[in-house]
Formats: structure tokens, sequence, C-alpha cells
């Protein structure tokens, strides 16, 4: 079990535990990022379009590009990133595209880091996923998942994946689930839009482009309590509410077994069949790099075609000033000195996660923590996903899927403004 204590901790350091490095104090993971892109600054830019080339071939290489409507739509703007990506590295196009808030900040704050650190936190992440943890925690929490969030015990893991890892390994492990008969469909819809999260890596971009990283460790804990107390307050509201208990292809409901012995027992006995079934530290490694790399080439060219077009319509139309009116009741009750940065910036957020960041970077203290917190709490976004859970066999609308995320930010308002305008 060396590999369980010493793993785990190394793990837990290198994404938890705050490093003073020449004045800067910051998660190892971040800084070893910010040491890398320093060292290879002037050819990012060029590695970074190459990597946007690749994820627009990619969905016609696999053949994956027609296989629905979805998929051909964010397939074609995929190609529109491509087309902006090269603008923006050569400076040549139109002005709008180039503007600095525009094209360079998506290119030079959000794709460029994350080209560095998706790949470089899915290494680190093989120590906090692949000996054991999840499943120490995933058993850990399943006396609160049924009372609570309405599923099994077992879908604590795939809340814990995708906080340490990424929306699309709790997906995965989510769908993977409801086929084999374990989810209901009402269930399967509570843990894909509650349970969804971007990973911590992605929390580090946006902590850094909001200027909060110095809160790194209160920001991270209490996102994802809000979360969680987001997802046990949408389960009673429709549409989750009304979802049916019907399970895939009509089979069986599997229930879950559970060991008759004391709960932290049944966790340790779990961590240790886990440990026992594991794969070596560099097939891990080697596993969870190649995951990374496909997340993140999947992930440019959206950022790049359809966080434009979000950023585009949010700074030369009116159509998300008039849209985020409806957030104004619900902020306006509290003393908040940005009641427009922060509406428009949570009506942003269903286009992509990090949009908000980049219209709310200027903004007080206090609405920029309520930003950040907001941007991961809502779950559902239409650059990646939303396409996602489509993709998958859990079928809801594209309607319901926007209802949840309008109750999720509404909620994550109430709760976190009150707290940050105390905080702060």
């Amino acid at each position: 079990m060396w590999r369980f204590f010493i793993y785990s901790l190394i793990g837990i350091i290198f994404f938890f535990v705050p490093v003073t490095i020449h004045g800067q104090s910051t998660i190892m993971i971040d800084h070893i990022v910010q040491w890398i892109t320093l060292i290879v600054k002037p050819v990012l830019p060029y590695y970074v379009l190459i990597l946007i080339i690749i994820g627009a071939i990619h969905p016609f290489l696999n053949q994956r590009w027609n296989e629905s409507k979805t998929n051909i739509i964010f397939s074609l703007f995929k190609v529109v990133g491509v087309f902006i990506a090269f603008m923006v590295v050569f400076n040549i196009g139109p002005a709008f595209v180039l503007k600095e808030s525009i094209g360079p900040f998506l290119y030079e704050k959000l794709a460029i880091p994350l080209s560095v650190l998706i790949p470089i936190g899915a290494i680190f992440l093989s120590f906090l996923v692949g000996f054991g943890l999840l499943e120490f925690i995933g058993v850990i929490c399943r006396p609160i998942m049924r009372p609570i969030f309405k599923t099994p015990g077992k879908s604590a893991v795939d809340a814990v994946a995708s906080f340490v890892g990424s929306y699309s390994i709790g997906l995965l492990i989510t769908n993977k689930v409801y086929k084999s008969g374990s989810y209901t469909h009402k269930e399967a819809v509570v843990v894909a839009t509650g349970f969804s999260t971007v990973s911590a890596t992605f929390m580090i971009i946006v902590a850094n482009t909001l200027g909060i990283i110095q809160h790194w460790n209160l920001y991270f804990w209490f996102t994802l309590v809000v979360t969680f107390i987001v997802t046990a307050i949408t389960v009673q509201l429709p549409p989750i509410r009304f979802e049916k208990h019907t399970t895939y292809k009509d089979q069986p409901y599997k229930k879950e077994i559970r060991r008759n012995m004391p709960l932290l027992k049944e966790s340790w006995l779990e961590a240790k069949l886990a440990v026992k079934q594991s794969k070596s530290l560099m097939e891990h490694v080697f596993e969870n790099l190649r995951d990374g790399v496909v997340m993140t080439i999947d992930i440019l060219p959206s950022i790049m075609s359809i966080g434009f077009l979000g950023l585009v319509i949010a700074e030369f139309t009116p159509v998300i000033e008039y849209i985020s009116y409806i957030f104004y009741p619900f902020i306006s009750i509290f003393p908040v000195e940005n009641v427009g940065v922060l509406a428009q910036a949570s009506t942003i957020s269903i286009v992509e996660m990090l949009l908000p960041a980049a219209i709310a970077q200027s903004a007080d203290l206090a609405t920029r923590f309520t930003v950040a917190v907001m941007s991961v709490s809502a779950i559902i976004f239409f650059s990646s996903v939303v396409p996602v859970i489509l993709s998958t066999e859990i079928k809801i609308s594209v309607g319901k899927l926007v209802l949840i995320w309008f109750e999720r930010v509404v909620l994550t308002l109430l709760i976190t403004i009150p707290f940050a305008l105390w905080i702060f």
C-alpha cells in the first residue's frame, strides 16, 4: 500500500499545497507550467497553432464529424477556429479579430496556458486518480449521496473524478454506469449535470486570469462545496425533479451491494483493491498524458471559435447585456459594486466557462471571486460540456440543459455573493 500513501501525497502536494518560489506563492503545478512556458515562450504560439489545426482535422480523420447535427456544427466551428488562430498568430485580418480584448486575449490568456497546463496537469493527475485515493474518497462520501443527491454511492466517484480529472472522465464513467443498469435515467442526469465540472487545471487558469490564485485553497474548496450544494437543490427542481426513473433499454436496475463492515474499513478495502489492480505509474502517466493531449486538441479550436463568437457578441452587440438583465433581480439584492459586469459574466458562461473571466478581470475582488466560482459551478456550457453530454446515451434536450444552467447560475450567485462580500 506504499503506492497509495506516497503517490496520493505527491498528488495532493502538487495540486493543493501552495509553495513560495522567488516570492510568488502558488501550487506546484502552476510553478511548473510557468517555468515551462518561460523556457519555450518563443515557439509556444506556433505549437498552439499546430495543436489547433490537428484538433480541427481530428473529427474528420476519425469520421465522427457527421455522426450527428451537433457534431457537424462543432466540427465546422473548429475549422473556423483555425482561421482565427492563424490571423492572431501572424497578426493579419480584420481589426475586430485582432482587438486586444478578443483574438489576442483568447490566444494568449486562454489557449496558450491551456496548451501547457492540461498535458502537465494530466501527468500529475496520475498520482491522484491511479492508486486508490479516488475510490477511498468515493466510499467515504457514499452515506451522503442517496439522501442529499438522490444518487447511488458510486456517483461520489464520478464527482471526485470530474473535480480532480475532468468532466470528460466523469461523463465517461457516468455513461458506462448508466448503460450497465446501475443508474436510472434520472440518476444519470443528476450526475451528468451536477457533477461534471471542469478539472482543477481549468480552475487554475480561471484563478490566474482573475488574479485570485493567492486565494487558491479557499477558491477550490469553496467552489467544490457550492457546486455540491447547488446540485442538491437542483435535484428538487424541474426539469431534473420530473426525469424518468427508467433504466437504459429497460434492463433490470442493479442495486448497490454494501459490505457489512464499518465505512472506513470498506473505503480502505476499496483503496487496497484499486492499488492491487492498478497499472504501473508510467502506464498511468502515458494514458493520462495521451488523454490530456486529446482533450487539449479538442478544446483549443472550440475556444478560438465559439469563445471568439461569444466575445464578439459581448463586445459589439447588446445581446449579452440585454439577456443579462434576467440576473439583475438576484444580484441587486446585495451591495455589489459591479452588478452589470457580474450579470454579463453570468450570461456568457453558457457559451464557454473561461469567458466570464475575460469580462470580469478588472472588477473588484468580491466580483472576481464570485465569477470564478460561478464559472465552475454552472457546469453547463456550449463549447464543450453540452456536446459531450449529447454524445452519451443519457438523452436530455438542449432546452432542459439551458434551464439547468440558469438554475445553477442563480443559486451559485445567491450563495457566493454574500460570502465573497463578507470575506473580501
